[in-house]
């Protein structure tokens, strides 16, 4: 029964766009009402009407302990007795920039922001501001955000609403911006040949995460920093996803190959409203006040923000074990999952690293936004209903990723793909 969520849905009709503060939360590509959720703990969320799920959405990724872990909720129980925002300098936002700074191997500076969106827009501010140039390469399903110049061939949202772009965007924000096909490393080649002189950065999700997740292909990535040092350009890595959830230091650890700068998302406030952008100490020391690449907040840096993602960060660099757990439990639940559904006779691909993964419905082994949008989106919205109405909450749209957590037990890994081979069966 969702009948409190039916109600709550209509009213919220009347006073926001759609219902909702976000697109994909309207449930609309599968066909059903949103759950409004009322509380999370663990590896579960519940929502108005009582219901439990298993949370397989996460906050969409940065929950990677899980909600409500004891020592997070401490620290920001405590940092919410001492003022809620005071926009001024505080000290906790100097530890999360040396943690972050500590963790990831290509970050000798940092910027803290208010969401990724915010941090990759100024990521490519300061790309372009250190090279004096002006174009981007971005690529076809890499989703950076909804800043103008980057809502060309964007992913997870409006990949799933058919929109390629977005109305109010005018013609001249994205004249700078080139595109690629994710994986075809000859495509940036030809941007290059053609425009390398004024190509300022390549802006990629190492692994991408809003078309599904699709895993970069051998020498991809090293062929995009390749090509960055030849021609002068910057390598800027969207780790909004993968940053911290694959490993300390993101997926530039795992892959072995360093960008320039890099974006974080609200993992970096264990989920709160936070992101954070840094890089090489000569390339951010080019953001005022240091330099005349512009840009502020006055909520950047929130101390209770911060209190939240400084305890994450440190129970993550003193566990490196978590990421063990998580990486066994992906591998176990991902690889049990393709079984089930070559079982029952179904060609779906699941596409995954580590904590991370997707269920394309599709034949086809998605491997850029092409192939991606082969996936049936009728077909997931019917599983996704099913899952949805057996106690499993899933991302309401294809192209958004599957998240475990610490909290997923293999225990609630199997009541899940019990649950999923019920529906295949």
């Amino acid at each position: 029964m969702i009948t409190r969520s039916k109600q709550m849905f209509e009213q919220a009709k009347r006073y926001l766009p759609g219902g909702v503060n976000s697109p994909v939360r309207a449930f609309g590509s599968i066909g059903e009402v949103p759950r409004f959720i009322k509380k999370a703990d663990a590896a579960y969320v519940w929502d108005e009407d009582g219901n439990r799920y298993i949370d397989y959405v996460g906050s969409w990724g940065p929950m990677l302990l899980g909600h409500n872990h004891p020592e997070i909720l401490k620290s920001v129980t405590k940092a919410c007795t001492q003022g809620l925002s005071y926009g001024a300098a505080t000290w906790i936002e100097v530890e999360a920039a040396k943690l972050v700074c500590e963790m990831v191997p290509s970050v000798e500076m940092v910027r803290m922001v208010s969401s990724g969106t915010e941090a990759v827009m100024s990521a490519v501010r300061t790309a372009r501001g250190y090279t004096h140039r002006d174009k981007i390469v971005k690529f076809e399903g890499c989703y950076h955000g909804h800043s103008d110049a980057l809502l060309a061939k964007a992913g997870s949202g409006v990949l799933t609403q058919g929109m390629p772009d977005s109305a109010g965007v005018p013609k001249g924000c994205t004249q700078d911006t080139l595109l690629a096909a994710y994986n075809d490393l000859d495509g940036v080649k030809a941007h290059f040949a053609r425009e390398g002189e004024q190509i300022a950065a390549v802006v990629v999700e190492p692994v991408a995460a809003n078309m599904g997740v699709i895993l970069p292909k051998p020498g991809f990535l090293e062929g995009l920093r390749s090509l960055c040092t030849q021609y002068g350009a910057l390598l800027i890595f969207d780790e909004v996803i993968t940053g911290f959830r694959l490993h300390t230091g993101g997926a530039q650890q795992v892959f072995g190959v360093m960008p320039d700068l890099t974006a974080f998302g609200k993992i970096i406030g264990a989920g709160m409203p936070v992101g954070a952008y840094g890089g090489r100490r000569c390339v951010m020391e080019v953001v005022a006040p240091l330099g005349d690449v512009y840009q502020a907040g006055t909520l950047s840096g929130n101390p209770v923000a911060m209190a939240a993602g400084v305890c994450m960060l440190r129970l993550l660099l003193e566990n490196p074990h978590i990421y063990d757990t998580l990486n066994e439990n992906g591998t176990y639940f991902f690889t049990k999952l393709l079984e089930i559904v070559r079982k029952a006779g179904c060609p779906y691909q699941v596409n995954y690293v580590g904590s991370l993964g997707c269920l394309f419905f599709t034949n086809e082994q998605p491997t850029d936004y092409k192939s991606a949008k082969t996936s049936d989106t009728k077909a997931y919205g019917a599983y996704c209903r099913y899952m949805l109405n057996h106690g499993v909450y899933l991302a309401p749209a294809q192209f958004e990723a599957i998240f475990l957590s610490a909290a997923h037990t293999k225990k609630l890994l199997d009541e899940t793909l019990q649950i999923a081979e019920g529906y295949f069966a």
